[in-house]
């Protein structure tokens, strides 16, 4: 079949269709559970595995940079398999190390360590005996606070973009602005889910309001569709005519990732439920493949494309 263009519309309805758990949270009185966030990572930069632990907050709650760093959970048992072998992994918090090492430690979790206002904490595979590998299965245990928690990952085999490129976005012409486009050969005959996420001029990896979709739409299609440049965390307001677009002149990363469908289904309730705020709005239950827990313990494969903006 021919190239299929996939509008923007169609992505949308790919995630929106794709989230039909509604729940309301409860607002007191429900004791703390443990969060996970842990990721390893295959493809072009692989990872050892690196888990971060915190403890839930009521929903309605606000809290300061300081009361975020109590809600980390301190002094745990993490163990990662992969089949063949086991690492357990080991406590590090940013404030133990040295320049050199906080520059390291934020390339790899794509992030500006400095600018973060509190002391993030990580368990990691120091001896990095476990990295990110395509095809496989890693099992993730956690022990802490008198709970077990247990979850399964697997890395799917990567599919790499085709090409991408900048052009005029939309509209009226401007000469400071350009829209990305990317060029997908999708696979036949099997389901694939992808994320992508943005570094501007060095910066962190940031994904866009909707970083993932899967190929429904397109399965075994070739399929051209806009990546939209994500908006600085912390804003308060974004500008409608130049949402998504980069500016000409800067240097852009694209982080292009390959998950699993649980993965998937994580970013595609949180990313919902995160856009879909406000007084006549429902929540969405957030879908999680942590057994015991709340959180994600997911796999990915990534590839990374450097690009100059220009037109």
């Amino acid at each position: 079949m021919g190239r299929l263009r996939v509008v923007v519309v169609l992505a949308f309805l790919s995630w929106l269709f794709s989230c039909e758990k509604e729940f309301k949270p409860e607002s007191s009185g429900a004791p703390p559970q443990i969060v996970v966030e842990g990721y390893i990572e295959a493809g072009e930069r692989p990872t050892p595995p690196y888990v971060i632990l915190t403890r839930s907050v009521p929903f309605f709650s606000e809290f300061s940079a300081e009361q975020l760093e109590n809600t980390f959970v301190h002094g745990a048992i993490v163990r990662v398999s992969d089949g063949d072998k086991t690492a357990t992994l080991s406590e590090l918090c940013l404030d133990e190390l040295s320049d050199e090492q906080k520059a390291l430690a934020s390339a790899l979790f794509g992030l500006e360590a400095d600018s973060l206002g509190f002391n993030l904490c990580v368990y990691i595979d120091l001896s990095f005996s476990i990295l990110g590998q395509e095809g496989k299965r890693y099992n993730l245990e956690v022990e802490a606070e008198g709970q077990r928690l247990e979850a399964v990952t697997t890395i799917p085999v990567h599919v790499p973009l085709d090409s991408l490129y900048f052009r005029d976005p939309p509209g009226r012409p401007v000469d400071t602005l350009a829209q990305l486009l990317a060029y997908l050969s999708d696979p036949p005959g099997q389901a694939n889910f992808y994320r992508f996420q943005v570094a501007i001029n060095g910066g962190a990896y940031i994904p866009a309001v909707t970083s993932v979709f899967d190929d429904r739409l397109f399965d075994g299609e070739s399929a051209e569709f806009p990546l939209y440049r994500p908006e600085p965390r912390g804003a308060d307001s974004f500008d409608l005519e130049t949402f998504g677009l980069f500016r000409v002149g800067d240097e852009a990363t694209i982080k292009w990732i390959s998950l699993d469908e649980a993965h998937y289904n994580f970013w595609n309730t949180l990313e919902y439920n995160a856009s879909n705020q406000g007084p006549f709005s429902s929540y969405t239950l957030v879908e999680s493949n942590i057994n015991g827990g709340l959180g994600i313990w997911g796999g990915l494969s990534a590839s990374y494309y450097n690009l100059q903006v220009q037109k």
